[in-house]
């Protein structure tokens, strides 16, 4: 298995978050934080959080089963560890579970976003996708947008896509996937929601490239086969582990449910 989930309380206390707006249009907020031990950066970011309420999301979770999903399915991405800890926000103290992440970006790189950089270089009248496949990235947003459908992302907005550079070495790459708490079953709170949750269903998702659907996303990679590994009907107990006492049996089954209907859906495209 992996050590991606850190079920140990840790005492994160001295990390000072930041309020990032919940972009999907819901009332929370996503809080980030970062840290720089050692001479290493580490990000950090909270499930969706209210004012008075605490954490009440799970998007956190929801980060480590995609990031165990690309690992299976032999895509690259960012790397994330699920830590259960203390944290203190505006002087209140709260016991969750948080994600953790190394930066992504080399000495003496820069970024920028996939959206920034398509509009300072765009031909007139070319849109996204074909601007992306012009300049050599049309096998990353293919695979983006496969993992997106199986995953039902709802934010893939152009920040969420960057372009690493290093001007010195004249160098230009587009980073690992990261940021997938969007995703799954993150609007459902209640046992009676993940139920009724159709797990088949194309929701209006916030897309950079192509349209508000998935699945009418996915069809513009015209059934290429993107992945180098598979999910098989076993991997269940690797997506899953140690997330037990994390979210619910109900919960996990349904989130089951939802990435092996939508391989096999994805498979006979």
């Amino acid at each position: 298995m992996d050590n991606k989930v850190i079920r140990e309380k840790q005492d994160l206390t001295y990390l000072k978050w930041s309020h990032i707006r919940n972009s999907s249009g819901t009332a929370g907020s996503f809080l980030k934080s970062e840290s720089n031990l050692g001479g290493k950066k580490r990000y950090y970011k909270l499930s969706d959080y209210e004012p008075g309420g605490g954490i009440v999301g799970h998007e956190c979770v929801n980060e480590i089963i995609v990031d165990r999903l690309l690992t299976l399915l032999g895509v690259e991405h960012l790397q994330y560890q699920l830590i259960y800890a203390d944290i203190e926000i505006d002087g209140k103290i709260y016991t969750t579970y948080l994600c953790s992440s190394e930066d992504f970006k080399h000495r003496g790189e820069s970024k920028t976003s996939l959206e920034n950089y398509y509009f300072a270089n765009r031909l007139p009248d070319e849109n996204a996708y074909d601007f992306c496949e012009r300049v050599g990235f049309r096998d990353y947003i293919d695979t983006m947008l496969a993992v997106d459908y199986l995953v039902l992302n709802r934010d893939r907005h152009g920040a969420n896509i960057e372009v690493l550079r290093n001007s010195r070495q004249h160098l230009l790459r587009i980073a690992p996937y990261f940021d997938h708490g969007l995703s799954l079953l993150f609007s459902c709170h209640s046992e009676e929601e993940i139920e009724a949750f159709d797990v088949l269903k194309d929701v209006p998702c916030n897309n950079f490239i192509g349209s508000r659907s998935c699945k009418e996303n996915v069809a513009l990679t015209h059934g290429r086969k993107l992945f180098q590994g598979e999910l098989k009907d076993t991997d269940k107990e690797y997506l899953f582990y140690h997330l037990e006492d994390v979210i619910s049996d109900c919960h996990k089954d349904q989130i089951w449910k939802m990435l092996w209907e939508r391989y096999k859906q994805y498979e006979n495209l």
